[in-house]
């Protein structure tokens, strides 16, 4: 399939408008304060992973501050999810691709929720082309400034109010491990975001602040029909051994996991949900 001649699509696309809307929560998920009193920052967090993640914290006792970039209906939502659980949410909307914006995300959330425990470095674009020779210069800057360059912005911030016990949670992909022929350049800055990931993981094991990374295989975000033809997100998920795509929900426990004391052993790792992909990691 040649795309050098598909328009460009709107990213990170619109839950709301989502005909099958992903799950964010299992009904049977029960919390029990792993993270009472924590407070979070999620970008991308007004849908697909950052939504499931906002809502489980919040069903765990943490107040959360989510950023967005254009999808005020869905930032609301989110808002509305994490608020029913009883706990605080910050809503910010702006561009992760500018430092300005990490620095103002970082700066509110300390000033306005108390303070920073736990960041998640979500937000992501992605486009598919299977033509390196097709990807627009202009795309590719962008593409790691999403992806990317965002972590180091948000993380080289936050480290001024995390102390011992707080935790860095990066999102990375399965993509970093076995590769993708269509997604090239996304490909590429999930690679980064590993090799990010276990850097600041032995830099702050001192301090006592634990970095470590979730790699999903196809999960059903507004990403995927925002990012890929009708046929291929008709057949999203079928080449993983489960068969079928992930949801955000079977997502998130792991975030937790990775947020709270019970991993408190575990630093610069990956956990990977992709249905059963086997990697040599």
């Amino acid at each position: 399939m040649a795309n050098s001649t598909r328009a460009p699509q709107s990213q990170p696309g619109d839950e709301h408008r989502m005909q099958e809307p992903p799950e964010y929560i299992r009904d049977s998920y029960r919390g029990t304060d792993k993270l009472k009193g924590k407070i979070a920052l999620i970008t991308g967090g007004d849908s697909g992973i950052g939504r499931a993640v906002a809502v489980h914290y919040a069903r765990e006792g943490a107040d959360v501050a989510i950023s967005y970039l254009e999808e005020d209906q869905d930032a609301e939502e989110t808002r509305v999810l994490v608020e029913a659980e009883g706990q605080r949410c910050l809503v910010m909307k702006g561009d992760v691709g500018d430092a300005d914006f990490c620095r103002e995300m970082v700066d509110r959330t300390v000033s306005e929720l108390g303070g920073l425990n736990i960041l998640v470095n979500n937000a992501a674009e992605q486009h598919d082309w299977d033509d390196i020779t097709q990807i627009p210069d202009e795309q590719l800057e962008r593409t790691f400034r999403t992806n990317i360059f965002s972590h180091f912005y948000t993380v080289k911030h936050a480290l001024a109010h995390m102390t011992a016990g707080d935790s860095i949670i990066e999102s990375s992909s399965v993509n970093a491990f076995k590769g993708n022929n269509t997604l090239i350049d996304y490909t590429a800055t999930k690679g980064a975001i590993q090799g990010f990931m276990r850097s600041m993981a032995m830099s702050l094991v001192e301090r006592g602040i634990r970095v470590n990374a979730v790699a999903p295989g196809p999960v059903w975000t507004p990403l995927i029909p925002a990012t890929m033809d009708e046929e291929k997100v008709e057949n999203f998920g079928q080449q993983v051994p489960m068969k079928r795509v992930g949801q955000p929900s079977e997502m998130a426990p792991a975030y937790v996991y990775l947020a709270c004391e019970e991993s408190s052993y575990m630093n610069g790792q990956t956990i990977h949900l992709n249905g059963g992909v086997i990697l040599n990691t």
